[in-house]
């Protein structure tokens, strides 16, 4: 029995390497058929869209435009805006793109948002730092799918795989998907498709959206293939973005393989859980400060939002009267409360969490405000005794920097009903019986152990439990207070929208 499965699994793997193999050249065989059949005429009479997701891209966003542009297979060029705050959005109107605000933060939602606009069928997506590029790449790329070679094109280069490619995505891509293991840059932006493809798979948040596409592609049966565009150039990304980057994508390839039937180990599951505390934690979000030295930090549930998220997620899942009942019973003890508040949530699978953060509505002139302050030189982030997973949520949809909340467990997406309340709302030394409290957050900020310190930093809340926050802040601001108590102290200014917080005077 031993001996048989042994020379099965050999076959297999035979089987899966070959395959790999036929996917990479099927590229080389489109581009000898073209040479020798020619048919430039056929071929132009298809335009495609060319989609650039781009953040703060004011030094190439022009010149990736223009040479988008002179391409003549490019009927369009859309510019995905990731609510920049530099001159992105106007460089890229000005060079002639179709340029639309993401509807949230991330790449893949600005992908999708292109897709969604695109008038043609073949697109094109590039990213919004390219230099050093070859002629006609557009027309390459976009070649298989005209010809009907190829359903999903991605591009090689000449350069080899980065970090992250190499140490992560290629040697679990062997592991999980050998049959992908011999695509050159699976973490590559430049990428090809029909639109038709495209409206059917998932575009990842964060930096998995790109693996993320080709193996949603190859298991909805796409024909994948690769072309290759010779040389350019990128910009770097400092370390702690290649670890987060590292991070999201062993994330995708486990869920993608979990999801194919290749993926049996349970622990699985607490990686991504410890993956989303750290990213929780005051830690984290120190080291991607980019030598920012002003931050200011809002509430979420009342100030952002004129909804608190535990409400409308009891509203949700029809527990409304057990939630109110235990928000009576333990009003002085902020441990319990927040415990029993979790354990109402038992059973409920994470995607209804993620709907209700996504339909909370927003106040009028807050992505503003956050632009603002963020032009100003300011890390923007949110506090919240709610839970990491709405507050991470609100934070891309607003284009915030960061979010500090508590996390509930989740096992195989399921909430487990467990809080772990996260360490930076208790002080440095905690003892005994002491009840977390967002002061202990700010003060982490305005610890001079930072290196460099922060300069100055801010707040905004409505809620009496925010009081210790504003009173620390070196400027603290109250929108729509729900205590009388909260305007009493001078500290604390009061204003009646964001759209007002605007007119403040942030230039310091």
């Amino acid at each position: 029995m031993k001996v048989f499965l042994m020379r099965l699994w050999r076959k297999l793997n035979y089987f899966l390497r070959t395959q790999s193999q036929i996917a990479v050249q099927t590229s080389k065989e489109v581009l000898r058929r073209q040479e020798t059949s020619n048919p430039t005429s056929v071929l132009h009479q298809a335009l495609c869209s060319v989609v650039i997701p781009a953040l703060n891209e004011e030094k190439a966003i022009e010149s990736v435009i223009q040479y988008a542009q002179k391409d003549t297979f490019t009927g369009e060029v859309i510019v995905i805006d990731d609510s920049s705050i530099d001159n992105t959005a106007q460089i890229a109107r000005s060079a002639g793109a179709q340029v639309q605000r993401s509807s949230m933060l991330g790449k893949g939602a600005s992908m999708l948002d292109g897709v969604q606009i695109a008038m043609h069928e073949y697109i094109v997506f590039l990213d919004g730092d390219l230099s050093g590029l070859e002629e006609n790449i557009i027309a390459k790329m976009v070649a298989p799918l005209i010809t009907d070679d190829a359903d999903f094109v991605k591009a090689k280069f000449g350069r080899g795989g980065g970090r992250v490619t190499e140490l992560t995505a290629k040697p679990m891509l062997k592991v999980f998907f050998p049959e992908l293991a011999g695509i050159s840059q699976p973490l590559g932006g430049i990428i090809a498709a029909k639109s038709s493809l495209l409206k059917k798979l998932t575009f990842e948040s964060g930096y998995g959206v790109d693996i993320g596409l080709l193996i949603d592609a190859h298991l909805k049966g796409a024909r994948i293939c690769e072309v290759d565009i010779g040389s350019l150039e990128h910009d770097s990304q400092p370390l702690v973005d290649l670890t987060t980057m590292a991070n999201e994508v062993a994330r995708v390839i486990h869920h993608y393989s979990r999801h194919a039937g290749r993926l049996h180990v349970e622990q699985i599951s607490e990686m991504y859980e410890e993956q989303r505390l750290a990213s929780a934690s005051f830690d984290y979000i120190i080291n991607r400060r980019k030598d920012r030295r002003k931050v200011v930090l809002l509430n979420m549930d009342g100030t952002i939002t004129p909804n608190q998220f535990i409400q409308d997620l009891a509203s949700f899942t029809h527990t409304e009267e057990t939630l109110g009942a235990i928000l009576n019973l333990y009003q002085n003890d902020a441990v319990i409360r927040e415990q029993k508040v979790a354990e109402i949530f038992k059973f409920t699978h994470r995607t209804q969490f993620e709907k209700v953060a996504m339909s909370m509505p927003i106040k009028p002139g807050v992505v503003e405000f956050v632009n603002q302050m963020k032009r100003n030189g300011f890390m923007v982030g949110l506090i919240s005794d709610s839970y990491f997973i709405a507050a991470e949520i609100m934070r891309k949809r607003i284009f915030a920097d960061f979010a500090i909340a508590h996390t509930l467990r989740f096992r195989n997406d399921i909430c487990s009903g467990d809080l772990n309340f996260n360490k930076d709302f208790f002080p440095d030394r905690s003892h005994g019986n002491l009840q977390p409290c967002k002061s202990n957050v700010i003060k982490r900020f305005l610890s001079k152990n930072n290196k460099p310190s922060f300069t100055e930093v801010w707040a905004i809340g409505d809620r009496l439990n925010d009081l210790d926050v504003l009173l620390l802040a070196d400027k603290a601001f109250v929108i729509d207070p729900k205590s009388p108590e909260l305007l009493k102290h001078k500290h604390i200014k009061h204003v009646s929208s964001f759209e007002d917080l605007s007119q403040v005077d942030v230039i310091v």
